[in-house]
C-alpha cells in the first residue's frame, strides 16, 4: 500500500478527545488521488508511483499531460507527485483519506508562509541593541567578520534576507481523527503552509509508540 498522499490544508480547528481533553487540529483534505504511473526498476532505475490530485478540464492541460493522463484512464489534474511505494497499487486506482489511521504519526510537507525580506531580529530572533535613548544601535545585526584572521565572514551567518516560503516538514504529527466520507483527516498540531497549499502527507519515518 502507499505510504502518503496529496493533500490541501483547509486550515484549523479544534476538537475534543477523549482522555485528552481539546486537541488544536489542523484539517487537511488528503484525495481522492488516482495512480497514474506505476514506475518500475528495469524500466525507469526506480520505483515509484506517481499519482495525480486535483482534477482539472483537458483544455487547462498541454497535449503531453493529457496524453499521459489518458494512459491510465483517469482525467487530467492540476499536481502529479510520486511516493516510493508501489505494493498493492495499479494504474488508476482511486486513493482515499482511509489510507490513514487514527492514532498513527506521520510527516508533513510544505511550503512555509512567505514573509518577504525581514531583519536578523525577526528572522534570526536576534536580541538587538539597547532601547534606550541615545543608543543609536536597536535592530541592526552589528559586527559580522573576523579580525585578522581569519578575516572573512563564516558561512551560514545569520544575515537579513528573504523569509520564509521554503519547503518545510513537520515530523511526527498524530492523526486524531479519519472521516474517508469527506476526504478529510485531522492532525493534531500546525502544518507549514497558508490555508488551500497543497502539502504531502506521508506516514512517519520516525517509529512512535501510540
Amino acid at each position: 500500500m502507499i505510504d502518503g498522499l496529496i493533500g490541501c490544508k483547509l486550515g484549523m480547528t479544534q476538537v475534543f478527545v477523549d482522555g485528552k481533553g481539546l486537541v488544536p487540529v489542523t484539517v487537511v483534505e488528503v484525495g481522492p488521488c488516482k495512480v497514474v504511473q506505476l514506475k518500475t526498476p528495469e524500466k525507469d532505475g526506480y520505483a515509484a508511483a506517481q499519482i495525480s490530485f486535483k482534477e482539472v478540464k483537458p483544455k487547462r492541460a498541454n497535449k503531453p499531460l493529457v496524453g499521459h493522463f489518458r494512459k491510465a484512464d483517469v482525467a487530467p489534474s492540476r499536481i502529479l507527485r510520486e511516493f516510493g511505494s508501489t505494493e498493492g497499487l495499479s494504474r488508476g486506482q482511486v486513493l482515499t483519506a482511509d489510507v490513514f489511521r487514527e492514532g498513527e504519526f506521520v510527516d508533513v510537507t510544505g511550503t512555509s508562509k512567505g514573509k518577504g525580506f525581514q531583519g536578523v531580529m525577526k528572522r534570526h530572533n536576534y536580541g538587538g541593541g539597547r532601547a534606550s535613548h541615545g543608543s543609536r544601535f536597536h535592530r541592526a545585526p552589528g559586527s559580522i567578520g573576523q579580525s585578522a584572521y581569519p578575516s572573512h565572514v563564516f558561512k551560514n551567518k545569520g544575515m537579513p534576507g528573504q523569509m520564509g516560503n521554503k519547503q518545510v516538514t513537520t515530523q511526527g504529527l498524530e492523526v486524531v481523527a479519519v472521516r474517508p466520507e469527506e476526504n478529510l483527516i485531522l492532525l493534531k498540531g500546525a502544518v507549514p503552509g497558508s490555508n488551500q497549499s497543497v502539502v504531502l502527507v506521508r506516514k512517519s519515518v520516525k517509529s512512535r509508540s501510540n
